[in-house]
């Protein structure tokens, strides 16, 4: 019996243990095939639990009739007996029951939380192309506690239909008549509330993609909430938030409706069923077709049939749900991995770095920056040499205020724009790539080693919660000396200052206690840590000041020395450090040199880099000596990080100590 989720490793579509996410339905069954030792053991507990309440009228009824009406006392006491080890029974399985349920439960909501973690994993900027942020987190959570209660209410209908099973049984044996009525009935209601379904499906539906839509909302407030209050968009965002709240409200609300309304529809015809079944049986007696202990044996019946019938119920208002998230997750864990299989091959790392649509050569083992007037053009240079796909055509999900025939028109659609960037991600990952290393493209080996030679660090890039260290060296494999000479190189030392604890200072989610520089120099310090081959870092000092901006500037060349780094930059400061420019127009390389060499002969460089028609020479030498002073000014003043010794444990992973002064 499985106590926890099952390991979610790489699996390979078409495989046993792979989702399948052809459709929904089909989807849901796989999910009871992953763990069917649970179901099997859940059902037959359930079968057990609900055996004293499927027994109890019938040993009543038997009680009556042989030892009340018959005057036999023995018989009193043995059907008493009967009746307390029926009930032992049903109560020790019931512990073991529930037992069993919320392990299935678990395993069924946290082994989908596991899913989408590995497809977030597996197909990394993929992923947010296909499926908004907010669809994402939505199939995670919520959807997850949708199919834990699919799991458990399947073996809770089994154990019910067994019971159903056993009663439509007795009831035969004691009158035909009565018996077809209790089988016949609940099919009967089921089918009565069939037409509620379709609708109820539609809202449920309808409030699913409103709520993603407004997770996705929340997250997107969450992340740009400093920018927007350097704008003053605040409050037109939070109107827009208030907005679409009252959308998944109403939506909401109608859903509920529904719901409502399936559940008065099974609690009514439940209680007529029980009237007459109870009219039925006391006319049974008068003609004196059954007895007084058969009757009450039926009117128990009649009483207890409300719970399987009320759990029919509740299975299909679940099945229907389950049906909505299903949509979802298939839209999510069936997304494609465009990459094709490689066979593995080998990238020269000190060789030329080459991209064929702008033109630009990294010569290697050097210091190369890249200049754009258009910020746009140099962005797209940074995906394509990490072998990134554009973010351009990633899929939307617009908040527009739509309901009935249109919205459904509107999820069509979103479905087969979703199919459509698939096959256009899958065309364009398969062809050359344009990017080659050393002479050989990028497209031709797998793209896990292209990206362990060529990391690219850009504006987007996340700090993560958790301790200083674990920032910094995610992977456990550095020692104190190189990290701390990452952290010096990107000029990060105030964040290690600022931490109680040092290395183990604590993070918060996304560094929300740190500034935008110092996330961005903690985002810089992560990537130099890394020490790839080749490094491509995306303005890496956007928003540090002046003074920070010229500290990375010196120590950068120095801590890459002898690698090949590429910088996307327009900042003088990092310029004057290149050992080679090059500079973009339209998204070709246009001119190459030095920043000196730029700024005196290529006047929309200037422009672009020194905010002037015109450079002044002396400006010009300014600028260097400018640099040269802080560097020196720079040296002088050392680590300002605390000595520390570093020694390694039994699984080879760097332990790090602070040695106090």
């Amino acid at each position: 019996m499985r106590d926890f989720p099952p390991p979610t490793t790489a699996r390979t579509p078409g495989s046993a243990e792979a989702p399948d996410t052809r459709t929904p339905v089909r989807f849901l069954w796989w999910m009871l095939r992953q763990q069917g030792d649970l179901i099997v053991a859940g059902s037959l507990l359930s079968v057990l639990w609900m055996m004293p309440t499927a027994l109890t009228p019938w040993i009543f009824g038997r009680a009556i009739d042989e030892g009340i009406v018959g005057g036999d006392a023995e018989r009193i006491v043995l059907w008493s007996a009967v009746l307390l080890i029926v009930t032992l029974a049903g109560g020790g399985s019931g512990v073991f029951y529930h037992t069993v349920v919320v392990r299935s439960w678990l395993v069924a909501s946290y082994g989908n939380t596991g899913l989408v973690t590995h497809q977030a994993t597996l197909l990394g900027h993929v992923l947010p192309r296909r499926s908004p942020t907010g669809e994402v987190l939505s199939v995670s959570g919520s959807d997850g506690d949708q199919f834990g209660h699919f799991v458990e209410i399947t073996s809770r209908v089994i154990g019910n239909l067994v019971a159903y099973a056993v009663v439509a049984a007795i009831v035969l044996q004691i009158s035909a008549p009565l018996g077809l009525v209790v089988l016949l009935v609940a099919p009967l209601l089921v089918l009565t509330s069939m037409p509620l379904l379709r609708p109820l499906s539609a809202a449920q539906t309808r409030e699913r993609t409103r709520d993603s839509e407004l997770t996705s909302m929340a997250t997107d407030i969450v992340a740009g909430l400093r920018i927007l209050r350097g704008i003053g968009g605040e409050r037109i965002f939070g109107e827009n938030y208030a907005s679409q709240s009252q959308r998944v409200r109403v939506a909401g609300v109608r859903a509920g409706a529904w719901a409502a309304l399936v559940e008065a529809v099974g609690v009514l015809l439940s209680g007529i069923f029980v009237v007459v079944l109870m009219a039925l049986g006391v006319q049974e007696v008068r003609a004196g077709r059954l007895q007084i202990g058969e009757l009450i044996t039926f009117l128990g019946y009649a009483i207890f049939l409300v719970q399987p019938i009320r759990v029919f119920f509740e299975a299909a208002q679940q099945m229907t749900r389950s049906l909505v998230s299903a949509r979802k997750a298939i839209g999510v864990l069936g997304s494609p991995d465009p990459w094709p299989e490689r066979r593995p091959g080998s990238l020269d790392a000190a060789g030329e770095l080459l991209d064929e649509v702008s033109g630009l050569r990294v010569r290697p083992g050097r210091l190369t920056m890249v200049v754009s007037a258009v910020p746009d053009d140099s962005a797209a240079l940074a995906d394509r040499l990490g072998r990134y796909l554009p973010a351009e055509d990633a899929l939307s999900q617009d908040a527009e205020e739509l309901a009935g025939r249109a919205e459904r028109r509107a999820m069509v659609r979103r479905e087969q724009a979703r199919a459509e960037l698939a096959e256009r991600d899958r065309h364009r990952a398969g062809r050359p790539w344009g990017v080659t290393l050393g002479g050989v493209d990028l497209s031709t080996v797998p793209l896990a080693q292209v990206r362990e030679t060529v990391l690219v660090s850009d504006a987007g890039s996340y700090v993560f919660a958790g301790t200083l260290q674990d920032a910094v060296d995610p992977r456990g494999r550095l020692t104190r000396e190189q990290a701390e000479a990452a952290l010096y190189a990107a000029a990060a030392e105030d964040v290690y200052d600022i931490l109680p604890g040092g290395w183990q200072g604590v993070l918060d989610e996304r560094g929300r206690g740190l500034s935008g520089g110092q996330r961005q120099r903690l985002v810089l310090t992560r990537a130099l840590a890394a020490d790839p081959p080749v490094l491509v870092l995306v303005e890496p000092t956007s928003a540090v000041d002046a003074h920070t901006e010229a500290r990375i500037a010196d120590r950068l060349p120095g801590h890459r020395a002898g690698r090949t780094t590429v910088v996307v930059t327009a900042s003088p400061l990092l310029l004057h450090h290149a050992d080679e420019v090059a500079y973009l127009e339209g998204g070709r390389v246009v001119a190459t040199g030095t920043h000196a060499e730029l700024s005196r002969s290529h006047a929309d460089y200037r422009s672009t880099v020194l905010r002037g028609d015109l450079v002044d020479p002396h400006l010009v030498e300014a600028l260097d000596r400018a640099a040269e002073d802080g560097s020196r000014s720079d040296s002088a003043q050392g680590h300002p990080i605390p000595p520390s010794v570093t020694h390694p444990t039994p699984d080879g992973v760097h332990v790090v100590e602070e040695v106090s002064s």
